[in-house]
């Protein structure tokens, strides 16, 4: 007895009823539901790099095929805008900012596969205390003291989880804060982009670099991958892509005060995942530490965002 055919009218008319129920959201729970699923995305995107690390694949590898697969889900772009892609009156500060986001990735792959999920995702909540201090050396930005003492506190949250000097330190924590530095500084290079400068433009260069940077030692340690890995390191360059995607549509969609703190998300996302697939269950070291550094990057945000509280503001496409 055959099935009998989908009706495509009926599919048509869900379809319509779900755009239809997502316009009735307001902007802000619009933004907080593609935040939402990029928290989701990245999270089981280190999940992904922790997996294939375990099984023995090199760093150098996985960056090098999630930079190639990436630069294929991007190569439409990259076709459509033809050599005006790599145009720019700044060429070297792309390259920089594109060298910086490229070995950030490295460090952090490497990092993902040998520190607990959690542990690596509260450490990246960093990002806001490293991004204060290098927009006062780089952007001469002036930041008052409220903001110092918070920044302030958030380091002393590293310090509470990484604990230097203990006999439970691990110094895959320093190259996870490597990462999130090299992150940072890339972010920050974005504002002294001069207007005009396209993100098909960033995404080219950043892509250009992670491949060329990766290329040599990937190709000297590389392992044939089974056929689940090449779905993984697949899956890798598409979920780095579309959740940093996300990211943008949250920013544009909704108010930064609003739409930020659901990025908290990931720190829960972690712990389930860590404990669920790889049977990790964080200290109360880990525990502390990032209760402190969210709680001082959850007050930076705010302040921020009490600062300029009309600017919903995109964030910078790291590739």
């Amino acid at each position: 007895m055959t099935e009998p055919a989908a009706d495509p009218d009926a599919a048509q008319g869900e379809s319509r009823g779900l755009v239809a129920a997502w316009l009735r959201l307001s902007p802000n729970h619009r933004g907080a539901l593609w935040m939402i699923g990029a928290s989701l995305g990245f999270t089981i995107n280190s999940a992904f790099v922790k997996t294939l690390s375990a099984e023995g694949l090199e760093t150098f590898q996985i960056a090098f095929a999630r930079a190639v697969f990436s630069a294929l889900v991007l190569a439409p772009f990259f076709y459509r805008a033809g050599l005006g892609a790599l145009r720019s009156t700044v060429p070297g500060l792309h390259g920089i900012r594109a060298v910086s986001g490229s070995l950030a990735m490295v460090c952090g792959f490497y990092a993902v596969g040998q520190l607990p999920l959690a542990e690596f995702t509260a450490l990246t909540f960093t990002q806001p205390l490293f991004v204060i201090l290098l927009a006062v050396l780089i952007l001469k930005e002036t930041v008052r003291w409220r903001r110092w003492l918070a920044t302030a506190i958030g380091f002393l949250g590293v310090l509470i989880m990484v604990r230097p000097g203990a006999a439970a330190f691990d110094p895959a924590a320093l190259i996870a804060l490597a990462s999130v530095f090299g992150i940072s500084l890339a972010v920050t290079l974005v504002k002294k982009l001069p207007p005009g400068e396209s993100h098909v433009t960033m995404l080219a260069y950043f892509c250009i670099a992670s491949i060329v940077m990766t290329a040599a030692p990937a190709l000297a340690a590389w392992q044939p991958p089974s056929l689940s890995q090449w779905g993984l390191l697949a899956a890798i360059g598409v979920l780095g892509i579309a959740s940093q995607a996300m990211i943008i549509r949250a920013y544009r969609s909704g108010e930064a005060s609003f739409v930020a703190p659901f990025d908290y998300l990931k720190l829960i996302l972690a712990g389930l995942i860590g404990f669920l697939v790889f049977a990790e269950i964080p200290d109360h070291w880990t525990v502390a530490g990032a209760v402190v550094i969210v709680g001082s990057t959850f007050y930076i945000a705010r302040r921020e965002a009490a600062r300029q509280p009309a600017e919903p503001r995109p964030a910078a496409p790291l590739a």
